[in-house]
């Protein structure tokens, strides 16, 4: 679908005097074609009124101090699970620590480019903007800046330092980040108190959103320093928390800003109540869970599943000390799987895909490896009713039937589901059926192995960083070896499996991806023709199709949220018929752990753990713990 863009000089960012905008601004009064309001959603609906306390999720009285550490159990950008060596979280050099973004504050939260709005879909309330006044063709965003807002250092936080950020976040930040912020057009600060987002003609419904989520830098900080620099210099922010000790690679802390600008603003009452959170590094998942039998660090939120069900059985959780429990997932659980990378001629045709994905006996390894722990994953949207499920509905006909002979026949029949195996690791009748599809996309056999036209063999090298998926790996290599196809196992360092992630370096490697309830500009990272050729970018698979670009458009372009989830659904059938992965495993639940010195809320963010956030020491129960 067509877009009409604008292009942007180099100069993004207009210091525009009082006199020469702000006559819209006049206190107290609204331009006519103007709406103000406290906060911003997707579809405009917001569960909060202007006047809210706090978050229904929140104890508002939850009283501040001592420590939360843990593993950081997600990642984005260019930040790694395994270790860091940069303190620079929004560009793409460097491997960046956990837990940055809490040093910064956006205009509006608590959503941000990663997080959901906690216990609404997507809906973000005034942060470092007290509000916002949107044109009526939601072209144009004027957000009305807090004057108490402060970085670290006491300086004040203007419009000019936000419409540095943001300008120089889509000229120079993480290529995921510049592909979201296209359809922004330009950013202007009018005076200190005004910032005025300007947005494409047909921009996408979640761009003032992603703008709105943005962290805000100083300028002046910037003033003499590279912002593409990858470095361990502490930048100067305006959020809870500010670093405080760290050691590269090991663990990094971050300190409660005691008098913190934002701490009595309504999104933010009841949150942010330790006074140091802690993120560990360590390469083994064996290792980070003796460390946290011996209290080494508090938290953790357990992700294997040979550990949850055998080895709580230490001292301290045996008499009581560390708990565990299992907390309700009711977000997306996104997609999970091996990506094959389609760049690469021997996965370019989708038989040759089925095939490989046939080799994996998921009941086998869930059985053996995982202890019956988990469901197949069948969808890019799967735990969601953006999930396609039975024949095509009819309003998901009217979005499919314009490309009637450009994708497969099963797009208009039951979406793709991997079969069922026997269980015995070996199904010998998938395994037939996946040496048929090789054959009939020109892969036989000789002398035992499978070779092209060209007589070249099938090999792939699976790429992981961490040994923990070694076993899930082993059965899959064997029944592929079965086909004839040479696979080995490559272990690499954190540091050069995401430089090989980014220069799309592989053949095939794990990841999850964790969609938003309500996805929009997001999607075209993941899965649009452009992303498949932007280094950094999350299309791994490399999907370039173009019947995959124009739904992705319908989805960013619906105007409701029945509108969208048809959308999502007739996007999902296109992508499994595509078999651009092989499907993992879900579960609908997280499962935690820790050491019994916290309290926490009687109920969780229906979209989020509210981990550490809404959580708070509670100094009775840490004495009891010793």
């Amino acid at each position: 679908m067509s877009r009409r863009r604008r292009g942007l000089s180099r100069r993004r960012v207009l210091e525009i005097g009082a006199g020469a905008v702000a006559a819209a601004f006049i206190p107290g009064s609204l331009g006519a074609q103007e709406k103000e309001s406290h906060g911003i959603s997707a579809f405009g609906d917001l569960k909060y009124p202007p006047d809210f306390k706090h978050f229904a999720y929140v104890n508002p009285d939850a009283p501040k101090g001592g420590a939360f550490s843990h593993i950081g159990p997600t990642r984005q950008f260019n930040q790694s699970f395994l270790t860091f060596n940069s303190l620079n979280a929004y560009v793409l050099r460097g491997d960046a620590a956990q837990g940055m973004e809490f040093t910064f504050v956006a205009l509006m939260g608590p959503s941000s480019l990663t997080m959901p709005g906690h216990d609404e879909p997507d809906a973000m309330y005034g942060y470092a903007a007290r509000a916002v006044r949107m044109s009526a063709d939601g072209r144009t965003y004027r957000f009305l800046m807090r004057p108490e807002a402060r970085f670290h250092d006491g300086s004040r936080l203007t419009a000019h330092d936000a419409a540095f950020s943001i300008s120089i976040l889509k000229e120079k930040g993480h290529p995921i980040i510049r592909q979201l912020m296209r359809d922004l057009e330009g950013v202007e600060a009018a005076g200190e108190d005004v910032l005025v987002a300007r947005f494409a003609e047909k921009r996408g419904r979640e761009t003032p959103l992603l703008v709105a989520g943005l962290p805000i830098f100083s300028r002046a900080y910037y003033a003499n320093k590279n912002f593409e620099e990858s470095t361990l210099e502490i930048p100067l922010g305006s959020g809870p928390y500010k670093v405080g000790r760290f050691e590269a690679g090991r663990y990094i802390e971050f300190e409660r800003v005691k008098d913190w600008w934002g701490v009595n603003l309504s999104l933010n009452r009841g949150k942010y109540n330790f006074d140091t959170v802690r993120f560990e590094y360590f390469r083994d998942r064996d290792v980070g869970f003796e460390a946290f039998t011996a209290k080494n660090y508090l938290f953790r939120e357990e992700f294997t599943s040979r550990t949850w069900a055998t080895r709580y059985d230490f001292p301290a959780f045996k008499d009581g000390r560390v708990k565990r429990e299992v907390l309700p997932d009711q977000t997306p659980s996104g997609a999970q799987g091996w990506f094959l990378n389609t760049r690469r001629e021997k996965f370019k045709d989708p038989r040759v895909r089925e095939a490989v994905g046939l080799a994996f006996d998921f009941e086998w390894t869930n059985k053996n490896v995982m202890y019956s722990s988990y469901d197949r994953t069948h969808s890019y949207f799967q735990n969601s009713d953006l999930m396609a499920m039975g024949k095509p509905s009819a309003e998901e006909l009217v979005l499919l039937e314009p490309f009637r002979g450009k994708v497969p026949d099963e797009v208009f029949g039951e979406p793709y589901k991997p079969p069922v195996s026997d269980g015995s690791g070996q199904d010998r009748a998938l395994l037939r059926r996946a040496s048929d599809l090789l054959r009939s996309a020109g892969y036989n056999i000789v002398d035992g192995k499978r070779v092209n036209t060209r007589g070249e063999r099938f090999t792939i090298e699976f790429l992981i960083e961490e040994p923990s998926v070694q076993p899930h790996h082993m059965p899959f290599i064997k029944n592929l070896g079965t086909l004839g196809i040479d696979a080995t196992l490559r272990l690499v360092d954190p540091v050069q499996y995401r430089a090989r992630l980014e220069d799309f370096d592989f053949d095939t490697t794990i990841v999850r991806y964790a969609l938003s309830s309500t996805p929009g500009e997001s999607m075209r990272t993941f899965l649009s023709s452009q992303s498949a050729a932007t280094k950094g970018s999350r299309n791994l698979s490399g999907i370039a199709d173009a019947v995959v670009d124009a739904l992705v458009e319908t989805i960013i372009e619906a105007k409701t949220r029945p509108e969208l989830t048809i959308a999502c659904r007739a996007l999902d059938r296109v992508l499994r018929a595509g078999r651009y992965w092989v499907p993992h495993w879900y579960k609908g639940t997280h499962w935690i752990a820790y050491w019994d010195v916290f309290a926490r809320p009687p109920e969780k963010p229906r979209y989020g753990r509210g981990i550490p956030d809404t959580w708070w020491w509670d100094a009775g129960k840490a004495g009891r713990t010793g």
